[in-house]
Formats: C-alpha cells, sequence, structure tokens
C-alpha cells in the first residue's frame, strides 16, 4: 500500500497521554495516513461517529470511559461496527488479552510503543478492514441481485396464475387451487368446453422448481389451450401424450419431463375419457347412499411426458354418475412431512378427501386446512395445484 493510496485512509488515535499522541501520530502520518487524534473515549466516541475511521488505536487505560467501554460502544453500532479496533496496553496478562477479544477488539498494541510493530499491525488491520468492506459491499450486491430475482420470479408467477382458468359455474362447477413452491413451480392446469357437450380438464407437473419448470408449463399450456399439438385430437387423451412425446423429449428440454392426468367429460353420455402420464390418479368420489360414498382412482399406468421416445399411451372411460365429484391434483399436496417427521401419503389423502365429503359439504379450503390438521404441517413445501369437479344434473 503507497503513501499516496493512503492519504484518504483515516485512523482516528485516542489516548489521554499527549506524547503518546504525537508518537502516534507522526509515525503514521509518514505512512501517508490521515490522522485524528482523541484524547479521551468520549471525544474519541464523537469522533469515530464524525469522521468514520478504518482503523482506531485507543489506549485501555483512561478516565470517565476506557478503552474496553469505548470498544463495546464501537462494536455495537452498525455504522461503527466494521472499524479495525487496536488496544493500545502495557498489559501482559493472557485474561486480559482475552477480556479484550471478548469485548470486541481485534488486536492489541504493546506499550512501550515499538514503531515498526506499530506500522505493521496498521498494515495488518487495514488490510482486513479493506477485506471486510469489500465483503460487505459484495453482501449488498448479491442481497440486490436476489431482490431482482425474487421480484422477477414474482411477476413470472403472476403470469403463470393470470394463465390459469377462472372458477367454472352451471352444470358443471369447476373450483381450483395453486399453491408454487417459492414462488414459482413446473403445476399447470386448465379445463375449457371444447365444444358444447365435450369439456377437457388437465393438469400437469413438470419435474424441479422455479423458472426452469414453469417455462415448459406454460409452453405445454399455450400449445393445448391454442389447440396447436401436431397431429392430435384434443378429444382423444391418448392422441394427446403421444404428441406431447414427440415435442417433449427431455434430452431436448433440460433433462425435465412432466406427468400429467387429462380427460374428457362429454355432459350427453356422461362420460369420462381420461388417461394419465406418470402421475397421481384422479379421485372420483360417486354417492351411493346419503351418507356412503363409491371411491375409484382414475389412472392409466404409463410412464412420464418425454422418459421415453416411443412409449405407447393409452385412455380408458368411466361412467361418471349425477352427484359426483372429482379431484385431480399434483402430488405435493400429499407429499407433507408431518409433524412427527414421517411422511403422509396418498392413501391418507384420499381417506381425508372421503371423509370430507362424507361428513359435511366441503370446499378447497376446508380440504387443505383438514391436511394441515391432520398432518401438524402448516407449510406445503413443494408446489401443488388441486382441481375440484361437480358433476350436477345433466
Amino acid at each position: 500500500m503507497s503513501n499516496n493510496s493512503n492519504s484518504s485512509v483515516k485512523i482516528l488515535v485516542i489516548d489521554d497521554d499527549r506524547l503518546i499522541q504525537i508518537l502516534l501520530k507522526q509515525a503514521l502520518q509518514s505512512q501517508g495516513y490521515e490522522v485524528i487524534l482523541a484524547s479521551s473515549g468520549i471525544e474519541g466516541l464523537e469522533k469515530a461517529h464524525k469522521h468514520h475511521p478504518a482503523l482506531i488505536i485507543s489506549d485501555w487505560q483512561m478516565d470517565e470511559m476506557d478503552g474496553l467501554e469505548l470498544c463495546r460502544k464501537i462494536k455495537s453500532e452498525p455504522s461503527l461496527s466494521s472499524i479495525f479496533f487496536i488496544l493500545l496496553t502495557s498489559r501482559k496478562a493472557v485474561e486480559d488479552r482475552v477480556e479484550g477479544l471478548d469485548t470486541g477488539a481485534d488486536d492489541f498494541l504493546s506499550k512501550p510503543i515499538e514503531v515498526n510493530e506499530l506500522k505493521a499491525r496498521v498494515r495488518a488491520g487495514l488490510r482486513l478492514y479493506q477485506a471486510n468492506q469489500e465483503l460487505q459491499t459484495l453482501a449488498q450486491d448479491l442481497q440486490t441481485q436476489k431482490q431482482l430475482l425474487e421480484a422477477e420470479l414474482s411477476e413470472a408467477a403472476d403470469y403463470v396464475k393470470s394463465i390459469l382458468p377462472k372458477p367454472l359455474s352451471g352444470l358443471i362447477t369447476i373450483n381450483s387451487r395453486f399453491f408454487p413452491s417459492r414462488q414459482l413451480g413446473g403445476d399447470c392446469f386448465d379445463y375449457y368446453w371444447l365444444d358444447e357437450d365435450n369439456l377437457v380438464m388437465y393438469l400437469l407437473d413438470v419435474s424441479g422448481h422455479g423458472l426452469a419448470a414453469a417455462l415448459p408449463s406454460i409452453s405445454i399450456h399455450n400449445m393445448l389451450r391454442s389447440q396447436s399439438l401436431p397431429q392430435a385430437s384434443l378429444y382423444h387423451p391418448d392422441e394427446v401424450f403421444q404428441s406431447l412425446n414427440k415435442v417433449f423429449q427431455m434430452e431436448q428440454q433440460n433433462y425435465q419431463y412432466f406427468t400429467i392426468w387429462y380427460g374428457v367429460f362429454n355432459r350427453v353420455s356422461s362420460q369420462l375419457t381420461y388417461a394419465s402420464a406418470g402421475h397421481p390418479p384422479a379421485i372420483l368420489l360417486s354417492p351411493v347412499t346419503e351418507f356412503d360414498l363409491r371411491v375409484e382412482q382414475l389412472m392409466t399406468r404409463s410412464a412420464p411426458i418425454g422418459v421415453y421416445a416411443t412409449h405407447q399411451y393409452h385412455h380408458t372411460v368411466c361412467d361418471v354418475q349425477s352427484g359426483s365429484k372429482l379431484y385431480v391434483f399434483s402430488d405435493g399436496i400429499y407429499e407433507v412431512e408431518k409433524s412427527d417427521g414421517k411422511m403422509w401419503n396418498l392413501q391418507s389423502f384420499i381417506n381425508l378427501l372421503t371423509l370430507c365429503n362424507q361428513q359435511f359439504s366441503t370446499d378447497l379450503d376446508t380440504i387443505l386446512a383438514a391436511i394441515k390438521d391432520t398432518t401438524g404441517s402448516q407449510i406445503f413445501t413443494d408446489d401443488f395445484s388441486l382441481l375440484e369437479v361437480s358433476f350436477g344434473a345433466v
């Protein structure tokens, strides 16, 4: 560090001995430092606030406020705490040094003062101070970047929410809940009438989290919504899956794949044509008696989309009774760690869905509250989505 570069470095010397003040000032000024003098701890604290020096050299023994008390006050104030603090002392005992270090002192300088040692300790202290300043600047830059990234993720999450469908009412009622993990996840869903008789509904879950998962889900959503999927009829789930599997092979998608449940309900025949690809089953609850429900798990055993290039997908058909409810969801809703550390599971979630619908007229918020109450967990760590489709009289 050259003398020219030292000229902007401020060092505060605090000592009630005028001779020591002069000695330290001359030695430090010869190195090009700007030296500020104070004759007491109180005056030193005032000048520390005023000048914000890089380094303080303070005598231990002083009236009114000694070096330890001054050091404690300096280190307790955020605006001053990074100042490198050297205690000037004639004390040699180890316990005295320990006390000084515990108070916050960064180094010690022994009396009588040896000028070369003084210069070396100051140089070392200023190197540490500079490194600390650079770390603080880096931390501030990282915090700023983190805030910018969080803002961008929040905007992206808002966009994903904006493209999701609104609740559907009429002979068929659909309500939904979407909870992205860490502001953004890989879940996406949609439902709309293909024509006056056929309602399509699907829910997909891209592997991973963040933008890397959200972007493919948005792309798939737009492709299905615009009905631009090549060589596939949206009325036939197996054709949809075959086409998606060709377009979204994981080798070309940063090794990401996705699971999906897809169904088309015909309101004239009251039949649901559906297929699933590596996705949890949809749960169909049909009334048997006033207090009894038939529970069906609707799924077709197939690999997730994008895993195998030549995989064959198939769909199946089921009848839907009036008054039935269909629940379509991603696995994040039941892969919840319980308060005892064990994982909840799919069957427990199905049992809860059944119980909620048997005991009272339920809604999605009641179901989510029941999950939290049952598991003892107030936080869902994974992103998840949940659709509730209620089939009225046709």
